[in-house]
């Protein structure tokens, strides 16, 4: 990458300026690396109602798209920090399809979903950086894949549900420390070091190139994007404190604990020896009570 060239953090272009139809190919070509399909935005939408937190608005983009085959896609696209980020993505697929059936159609309106979650915190455990899930029905006593009608064209075919149900993807960004190569390990290393090939021929990032460039926005933007990063530098810095002071809160705990059972171990075998009560008491420290009852 040029030294010159220093390119706005997604999270930061998703919030300000992916929303412009100018610039959907940025988002197009994230969602065609992940999912294997060549797709177009044909609609973004977000929710302003009340009963949704404003920063969740700005953290969920729901995107209408069209794929190869000429197929509706819908794709909840969240990029996130959220301890309860769990039960977010649970709920979240419903609430995009419900949003997208206008009231008193058919249920066969509904369309294929899926779920991308760019996450910038650490999530239990897993060493890889990208993981996918699909809704999969296996039957208990046979093991064979559970087979469903849908009418397509007028027709019913036979499809599994995988086909029809969301699909689930997360990316721990936090965990990309390789050399990109592939199309997908270029994508983390933008969303994780902000770095793009000069070279690149990923879909997305070629347009990210020329869109998203530091040097290009004005010094409102500017200051205010710059802002933006000092809140997360703070912030970083907030849970890696946090992080360690549980750390060792822990190890002062199991140490503790340690201390505590290697003393009453000390005096069951005192005891067992035959030294007295008193004996017992003074070498570690324990009640009457305490050595009594053992």
């Amino acid at each position: 990458m040029e030294v010159n060239n220093k390119y706005i953090r997604f999270d930061w272009a998703v919030k300000r300026m992916l929303r412009d139809k100018a610039n959907f190919a940025v988002l197009e070509g994230l969602i065609t690396v992940l999912t294997g399909e060549v797709v177009k935005i044909e609609e973004l939408f977000w929710n302003d109602g009340n009963h949704e937190k404003a920063n969740d608005k700005f953290n969920r983009v729901d995107i209408k798209a069209k794929n190869s085959k000429d197929e509706i896609l819908l794709v909840e696209m969240r990029i996130t920090r959220e301890l309860y980020f769990r039960q977010r993505i649970v709920l979240g697929v419903p609430k995009a399809l419900t949003e997208h059936i206008e009231f008193g159609q058919m249920y066969d309106n509904a369309k294929k979903v899926y779920s991308i979650n760019i996450l910038y915190f650490d999530l239990g455990k897993g060493s890889d950086y990208l993981y996918h899930g699909k809704t999969v029905f296996t039957g208990v006593h046979t093991n064979d894949r559970l087979e469903v009608n849908t009418k397509e064209a007028d027709e019913l075919r036979m499809r599994v549900p995988e086909d029809i149900f969301p699909e689930y993807y997360i990316i721990r960004v936090n965990e990309f420390n390789s050399v990109a190569t592939t199309p997908i390990e270029e994508w983390l290393d933008y969303l994780k070091n902000n770095r793009i090939k000069d070279d690149t021929t990923t879909p997305g990032l070629k347009e990210a190139r020329q869109k998203l460039l530091y040097m290009t926005m004005s010094d409102k933007e500017r200051r205010a994007y710059d802002a933006h990063m000092d809140d997360i530098m703070v912030q970083n810095d907030v849970f890696y404190t946090a992080r360690m002071e549980g750390r060792a809160k822990g190890l002062a705990e199991v140490r503790a604990k340690g201390r505590a059972e290697g003393i009453m171990l000390t005096a069951k075998n005192l005891k067992s020896m035959g030294f007295s009560i008193s004996d017992i008491m003074k070498a570690t420290g324990l009640s009457e009570y305490d050595i009594m009852k053992m």
